[in-house]
């Protein structure tokens, strides 16, 4: 019997069969990105208020959607009342990185490396430590720094930052090398490292991303602190950005140009890691998933 085929469809009968699923794909793919544009335009409006106020040539709140003679005045003023303010929370966010990366590094490498007794329970307890309020640290750390002599300090302000990131530090970078394979750390033994020389040549660079992410969100914390710079600051000696910002809202209260000059200068640095580094805190956050 001879094999039968399927009869040939008419011309014109209609549209090819994967024609319909792929419109309708793209059609909520339009949707899709018209809602996340939406979103996101939302979520920018401040921002954008912030720079238009900043560039209008007035001090009060009528300000125009889109300025016709922007001005510079109040970045002028901002900086002029602010400048110092703004170096002073670089240096602290900088030692703070510094201070709390130095700490969580080993840290975290022995409780993701070694076999410590009682290593899940000192995880679960540095997780706990976030939980408690800012406030009550920096209320039971003034009393330590004004015997200390902290007080009014920027090794006190440093001090303070890196003790607020280092459990989160040590939770994240502990996540990661618990991946590293420990025949890499093995080999470098054989050739004739040592512990702390294996840990800075073969772990450290390894574990790059995870360095990278912890401590862009140290510098976050730290740059983006005001419980600590009000509690552990009687005086105007060490003023970071974030208590200048609040003192300077106080006095010049109606000169909204400058105050917001000032705001969108304190974001600069912030926005600027967060472009540059963002592969590396994809990486880096991703990083101890997968074994």
């Amino acid at each position: 019997m001879p094999p039968t085929t399927a009869p040939a469809a008419p011309r014109g009968s209609g549209t090819h069969p994967t024609t319909a699923p792929t419109t309708a794909r793209r059609v909520r793919g339009a949707w899709n990105t018209a809602a996340a544009l939406l979103i996101l335009a939302v979520l920018l409006f401040p921002v954008y208020w912030m720079l238009v106020t900043a560039l209008q040539p007035s001090s009060g709140l009528d300000v125009d959607w889109f300025p016709t003679s922007p001005g510079l005045d109040s970045f002028r003023a901002a900086l002029d009342s602010q400048g110092r303010s703004l170096v002073t929370s670089l240096a602290v966010a900088l030692g703070a990185v510094a201070v709390c990366l130095a700490l969580a590094a080993p840290a975290a490498y022995g409780l993701a490396q070694f076999s410590l007794r009682g290593g899940r329970t000192i995880v679960f307890t540095t997780l706990i430590t976030q939980m408690v309020p800012g406030i009550v640290i920096a209320n039971a750390l003034y009393s330590a720094y004004a015997e200390l002599r902290l007080v009014n300090s920027y090794l006190g302000l440093i001090l303070a930052d890196a003790s607020l990131g280092l459990p989160f530090s040590i939770v994240l970078l502990r996540a990661f090398m618990v991946s590293i394979p420990t025949e890499v750390v093995e080999a470098a033994l054989v050739d004739g490292a040592n512990r702390f020389t294996a840990f800075v040549r073969v772990v450290l660079p390894m574990s790059r991303n995870a360095l990278i992410t912890a401590g862009l969100f140290i510098f976050l914390f730290a740059w983006s602190d005001f419980m600590f710079a009000l509690t552990l600051n009687t005086t105007d000696d060490v003023k970071p950005v974030t208590l200048g910002i609040y003192q300077f809202v106080g006095a010049h209260v109606s000169d909204w140009g400058a105050v917001m000059a000032t705001a969108v200068l304190s974001a600069v640095p912030a926005a600027v890691l967060l472009v540059v580094a963002q592969k590396y805190i994809a990486a880096g956050i991703t990083g101890g998933s997968v074994k």
